[in-house]
C-alpha cells in the first residue's frame, strides 16, 4: 500500500522551483509551481539519468540539465528531444506546512 512520506518544510522550496528527494534508494523530484500547487516526479530524466533537480524550472515545465530536453512536471508528459519517454509522478500535497508525496 502507498503511503505519505514527509520530504520537506513548505518553506524549502520556492515558488517555480524544484528540490531532489531520495527515499527508499529511489530519487524523487519535487516541485512548487507558480501558482503554489505542488507536485512530484521520480528524480532521474528517462534520457540519460540526469538529476532533474539540477534542472530549470520554467511554468509547469522541468528542463534536464543535462540535454535540455524537457518535462511536464505536472503529467510526466515529455516535451522536447532528446527525452521521448515520460517520467513518473507521484501524488503530492502540503499538510500543515510540510509538503508531503506518496510512494
Amino acid at each position: 500500500m502507498a503511503e505519505w512520506i514527509d520530504v520537506c518544510s513548505e518553506d524549502d522550496i520556492d515558488f517555480e522551483d524544484v528540490v531532489r528527494f531520495d527515499h527508499g534508494g529511489s530519487t524523487y523530484a519535487v516541485y512548487r509551481s507558480p501558482d503554489g500547487e505542488v507536485f512530484a516526479t521520480d528524480g532521474l530524466c528517462t534520457h540519460e539519468e540526469a538529476h532533474l533537480a539540477d534542472g530549470l524550472v520554467l511554468d509547469d515545465t522541468i528542463e534536464c540539465p543535462k540535454h535540455n530536453g524537457r518535462f511536464n512536471y505536472r503529467t510526466g508528459a515529455p516535451l522536447r528531444s532528446p527525452v521521448c519517454v515520460a517520467i513518473g509522478t507521484y501524488p503530492a500535497r502540503m499538510v500543515n506546512g510540510r509538503f508531503e508525496i506518496q510512494i
